[in-house]
C-alpha cells in the first residue's frame, strides 16, 4: 500500500498543478500542518482527567500533545491562572499525511449516519475545520478504556488562496464531502 505522502507527490500533485491550471509545482496548493485540539474545561478540576485527554490525544495522533493553561482567571466559569483548559498537538510532514490517511479511511466512515462533511467549513485563506463530537472512532481508542468522553477539533491548514481550491486539494486527499 502505498503511503499518502509519496501518492500526493507521484499523482495527486500533477492532478491538481493540471486541474487549477498551475504553471509551477510549488503554486499548487497543499497542506501545511494539521491541528488537533480539545477542550478540557469540564475536567479542569480532574488531574487524572486531564492526563486520559492528553494520552487519547496522544494515541491518536501519534505525538504527545501539548497542555495549555488558563492565562486570566474568570470567576463566571470558576476558572484561576494556571488550570488546565485545552489539549493541542500540531502534525506537519509525514506525520500529517498519516493521520488524513486514518482520518478519511477509518475514522469517518466509523461516524454513525454519516453522509459527508460539510463544504461549509472552509475560511477564506482556504483552511478547513472538521468537528468530531465523541473520540472513539479513531482505531487507537480502546471501547473498554474510555472513562472521559470528548470531542475533538481539527483544523487543516492549506496554502490554497481559496475556498475552490482548498475543496479540490482535500477531495483529491480522499476527504468525503456531502452531496449538496
Amino acid at each position: 500500500m502505498e503511503k499518502l505522502a509519496e501518492k500526493f507527490n507521484k499523482v495527486i500533485l500533477p492532478e491538481l498543478k493540471k486541474e487549477l491550471s498551475k504553471k509551477n509545482d510549488l503554486d499548487v496548493p497543499r497542506i501545511t500542518k494539521i491541528v488537533i485540539s480539545s477542550g478540557i474545561g469540564d475536567f479542569k478540576e480532574d488531574k487524572n482527567a486531564v492526563e486520559k485527554i492528553s494520552g487519547e490525544i496522544s494515541r491518536i495522533a501519534g505525538q504527545k500533545p501539548k497542555i495549555n493553561h488558563a492565562r486570566k482567571a474568570v470567576s463566571a466559569f470558576k476558572l484561576r491562572i494556571g488550570q488546565p483548559v485545552g489539549v493541542t498537538v500540531t502534525l506537519r510532514n509525514v506525520r500529517m499525511y498519516d493521520f488524513i490517511e486514518k482520518l478519511v479511511n477509518v475514522a469517518l466512515p466509523r461516524v454513525r449516519d454519516f453522509r459527508g462533511l460539510s463544504t461549509k467549513a472552509f475560511d477564506d485563506q482556504g483552511n478547513y475545520s472538521v468537528g468530531i463530537r465523541d473520540y472513539s472512532i479513531f482505531p487507537e481508542v480502546k471501547y473498554e478504556e474510555i472513562s472521559v468522553n470528548f470531542g475533538l477539533q481539527i483544523n487543516i491548514k492549506t496554502t490554497a488562496k481559496s475556498k475552490d481550491e482548498a475543496r479540490v486539494l482535500l477531495h483529491k486527499l480522499g476527504f468525503p464531502f456531502a452531496k449538496e
